[in-house]
Formats: structure tokens, C-alpha cells, sequence
């Protein structure tokens, strides 16, 4: 549904990369020298992963998806296999598993973090399991902690960490906590690249097997290909923008948190509505703003009806048709009825964060 302003008032945008000259520059730079794609600056940007997310290897990918489907390959997971993946996600999560030809078995998730539950994730467990495939959605640390003490060393622990660049899990960088995790840089990101992705690892053997897949399954150029992959490599160019964007992560993040607390500030007043936030000692990457309340649905046509982008907060995969066999999911269901995204970007002023709250105001005095 396409948002319209009210007459004379401006459109108050969901969401707008924090990009500008620096980058603009940047992909000029990359475009005089003709080298566009599987040059130096892949690896730049590796670097500057490597050192956020505080491991040993970077891959950059091609998106987050692409991400997530290598590092489940990577793992030698396949057909007959089984990965536990959260009910309450954006669907690529599950879809990558589905990809790999393994099953994703949906999992409910805590209503109050929306994060996926540690219990049910344990009771889902069977001896097909390979891995779980745990999302810090929005970017809020799951229970990361708890989860590992709850799962046996057979059952790998994957992150979907698309959403948590610059959060951390008890001081620790969210991407670096488990086997490998996967970052996402799409335009939604506090890190963009436009379209992009990356898997993290400590571990040399998934970090190598990854990048080999991205390329084709190349291992020796122009020699040996030992499996089929694909071309999954990101471009120069991105790695252009992406790097400057990296460089300014500790910039990017604290005005995510100044807009997060400001919202909070003015929303914490209204009776009803449940404010995102981040367990004690974990920090929340801040991808997106999103609250609950009863009646999203009626806020979410307020908003949009007085020229203010938001939406519902992801997606309940098993009222898919893709995954409908599954369920019920009472937490994934009430977050789905319940999550709203607010507009979160740099662009937003004090007097655009006023206008949201007094239409979010307005409905839920109605």
C-alpha cells in the first residue's frame, strides 16, 4: 500500500540510507579504474568486518540471503537434515535451509523479545537436527548464552545477524558469537552497500569453503572447481560504499540510539504501547525501530493515512504457504499482530518524531 501525504505535509519515510558525497566519491573512484568486481577493495571490506565483528574471517556475499545459504552449505547441511529457525522472521532465514535441501523447523519465539524461544528451541531438537539458525531480530541480542548451554555439540549455532552489525551479546559482537554468522547490508541497514551481504567465522574451513562457493565452487582459478557453486560475489563498487559505511559504524549506530531514546522518550507516555529495548548487558544494533501494541493494524492505516511510512514488523513464516504445514506459533502470532515499524533513519527531525507519536497518539485514543 502506497503511503500519501496529507496536503501539506511532507512524506515521513520509513527508512533512507545514511549515504552522501563520501560514497557518491567513492564509486567514482572505482569506476576510473575499470576494475569493477573481484578487485582490492573485496577485501577491504572484509577486513573492516573482520575487526566489527571481532573474528578471524570475513566473506563478503552478494546479500544476506546469499549469506545465509552458504553458511548453511558450508556446514555440509543437506537433504535429511533438519535446522531449527524461528517462527517470527523475515522468511530468507527459512528459505535458505529449504534451498540447501535440508527441512527448517519452525520454532515460536518469546512475544517479549520476539527473539526465538530457548525452551521451544530445545523441545524442537531430533536426531535429524544439524543446526539452529538463530536470528537477533531488529537488532536486539537473542539469549545467545542460554541457547548454546541449551543445545549438544552436535547442533551447530548459525546467526542471522542481518539486522545486529554493532550489537553485542554480554560485551561480546553479535556475527562472532557461533559457528559463523551472516550480516546483511540492504538499504535497511544501519550498514548499506545497496544490496549485499557477508558471512563471519573464526573458523578457516567455513570461511574458505564460503568463499570458493561464492565463486562458482572455484578452488584453483582456472583449474579445479571441486563442486558447483554459484556467483554470489560482491561488486567493487558496493565494497566501495560499504567501506566508508563501516568506517562510520560507531557514528551510525549512536544516532540510531539517539533516535531510539527520543521515540522513547515520547512514547513511553502513551499506556499501551511496548517499547523495543535489549536485555542487561547486551547492546541492541538498532536496525529498526519496532513496537507492539493492541491494534497495529488501525495504527499502521493511521499512519499511512497521515502521509507516515511504517509497516508490520516481519513476517510469521508459517502463514505462508510455503510453510503452513507447521504451527501453531501462539509468540509469533501475537507479534505478528502486534509489531509495528516506526520510521528510523537519520533523516528524521524532532519535529517529524513528534508527528508519528501524536498520529500513533491520536488512533490509540480512539
Amino acid at each position: 500500500m502506497e503511503s500519501r501525504p496529507e496536503a501539506d505535509q511532507p512524506l515521513i519515510r520509513l527508512a533512507w540510507p545514511d549515504v552522501g558525497p563520501a560514497e557518491a566519491a567513492a564509486v567514482a573512484s572505482v569506476l576510473e579504474t575499470g576494475q569493477l568486481t573481484m578487485g582490492p577493495l573485496v577485501p577491504e571490506l572484509e577486513a573492516e568486518l573482520v575487526r566489527a565483528c571481532e573474528v578471524s574471517h570475513a566473506v563478503a556475499v552478494s546479500s544476506g540471503t546469499a549469506a545465509l545459504h552458504l553458511a548453511v552449505l558450508a556446514l555440509g547441511i543437506g537433504p535429511g537434515d533438519e535446522v531449527v529457525v524461528p517462527a517470527y522472521t523475515f522468511p530468507a532465514t527459512a528459505n535458505a535451509v529449504a534451498l540447501a535441501g535440508a527441512r527448517p523447523v519452525l520454532c515460536d519465539v518469546d512475544p517479549a523479545t520476539m527473539n526465538l524461544d530457548v525452551e521451544q528451541a530445545a523441545a524442537a531438537l531430533t536426531p535429524r537436527t544439524r543446526a539452529v539458525l538463530a536470528v537477533h531480530l531488529f537488532g536486539r541480542p537473542l539469549q545467545w548464552d542460554a541457547l548454546a548451554e541449551a543445545m549438544p555439540d552436535r547442533v551447530a549455532l548459525l546467526e542471522d545477524a542481518a539486522g545486529a552489525l554493532g550489537a553485542r551479546s554480554r560485551g561480546r559482537a553479535c556475527g562472532g558469537l557461533g559457528a559463523a554468522g551472516c550480516l546483511s547490508f540492504h538499504p535497511r541497514k544501519v550498514v548499506t552497500t545497496g544490496e549485499g551481504g557477508a558471512v563471519v567465522t573464526a573458523d578457516a574451513e567455513i570461511a574458505e569453503t564460503v568463499r570458493r562457493l561464492r565463486h562458482h565452487g572455484i578452488a584453483v582459478p582456472g583449474r579445479d572447481i571441486p563442486s558447483p557453486g554459484f556467483n554470489y560475489r560482491l561488486s567493487d563498487i558496493l565494497c566501495a560504499i560499504g567501506i566508508g559505511q563501516m568506517r562510520r559504524l560507531g557514528e551510525l549506530i549512536g544516532r540510531r540510539r539517539q533516535l531510539a531514546a527520543a521515540y522513547a522518550e515520547r512514547l513511553g507516555e502513551i499506556e499501551g504501547v511496548q517499547l523495543p529495548g535489549a536485555d542487561p548487558g547486551d547492546e541492541h544494533g538498532w536496525q529498526a525501530y519496532v513496537i507492539q501494541l493492541d491494534g497495529a493494524e488501525r495504527a499502521l492505516a493511521a499512519l499511512r493515512g497521515s502521509g507516515i511510512e511504517a509497516q508490520r514488523g516481519t513476517y510469521a513464516v508459517h502463514h505462508t504457504s510455503a510453510y503452513r504445514d507447521q504451527g501453531p506459533f501462539p509468540g509469533a502470532d501475537a507479534c505478528f499482530e502486534r509489531a509495528l515499524a516506526l520510521p528510523f533513519h537519520s533523516r528524521l527531525t524532532e519535529a517529524d518524531l513528534d508527528r508519528v507519536v501524536s498520529a500513533l497518539s491520536t488512533v490509540l485514543a480512539l
